[in-house]
Parts: structure tokens; sequence; C-alpha cells
């Protein structure tokens, strides 16, 4: 099973509200997720590695690690964990929207699957990006294996125009 370890101060933030470390084991272990762990970047290096690998430049703020279920990919990162358990505490509506990815069909020699999603309301900080970019990673080495089943591209809505497309071309090809 997969461990996840979230800063404290996202996880406080990404809820709205501060969870004492009793209450946020509690919400998981209702949600079906279990704490494994309070500790720190710091502490957590150290136990790792040894003393002298946590230099000054690790942090002394409290992380959780939670143990996520390994089908779960959706919850390996700050954001799809905290909506999950705000979608769960009934604190967000779900607004389903229909949109069209054409798909041809030569495509599905190479790669099988299309899947797409859209997330509106997202600014990203240095924080939520660097977790953003962790998860794509961790989907494309692990689900994705290693890209060879599934490649993850990452838009901007605002500048796409017309019909999204997915389909093979030859590597010399260019857009």
């Amino acid at each position: 099973m997969p461990t996840v370890g979230i800063k404290k101060v996202l996880l406080d933030k990404h809820l709205g509200k501060v969870y004492s470390e009793k209450e946020f084991d509690e919400l998981c272990f209702e949600y079906g997720l279990e704490l494994d762990e309070v500790t720190s970047e710091k502490a957590a290096v150290e136990k790792e590695r040894g003393e002298a690998a946590a230099g000054d430049e690790l942090c002394d703020s409290e992380v959780y690690k939670v143990d996520i279920p390994a089908n779960r990919y959706d919850l390996l990162c700050v954001g799809g964990l905290t909506r999950a358990l705000r979608v769960f505490k009934n604190e967000v509506r779900t607004n389903p929207l229909a949109l069209l990815i054409f798909f041809n069909f030569k495509t599905a020699a190479v790669r099988p699957f299309v899947v797409g999603a859209i997330l509106r309301n997202v600014s990203f900080d240095a924080d939520n990006y660097a977790s953003f970019i962790d998860l794509q990673d961790k989907l494309h080495q692990n689900i994705c294996r290693k890209r060879t089943l599934v490649a993850i591209g990452t838009h901007d809505l605002d500048t796409i125009s017309g019909m999204v497309l997915s389909t093979c071309v030859e590597m010399r090809s260019t857009f």
C-alpha cells in the first residue's frame, strides 16, 4: 500500500479547517484510510538515512503520512486526497460536464485508452504545483507503465480551441 506524506499546513489549507491529529485520524478512518504516522521532513530523513543526512534545509513542520489503497491513484497528492475527503463530508458539490475527445482508432495499437479531465479554479503555487507534477510522475511510472500504456498531458483549457483529438503521428512529425 503506498504512503503519501503531506504537510499538515497544506492539509488544513485544502480542507478549510485546522484538524487535530485525532480528528484527522478519525476522518481518515471513516473514509477508509489510515493515518500511518505523524512526522516532519527532517525526522523522516533522519529515520531513513541517519542524522547526518538531515540538513538544515529540511523543515520541522508536521507531515502526515497516510496509507493509500493501491487502486486509488487519485489520492496520491494533497489536492486529490483533500477533495475526496471534502466530497465525502458533503462539503463539495460535483458538476458533471460532457465534453468530447475524438479518438483515432490507429492510436489503439499504441495506447488503447483515452481519458480526459477538466480541473476548474486551479491556481498553482510552488507547493501544489510540485504535488501535481509528483502525482503525474507517479502515474506515469506506475499505472502508465513508464508511459508505455498512457501519457498524461496537462493543458490550459482557455488556450485550446476546436476539438481535442487523440491520434498517432510519425516521430518525425511536428505540430
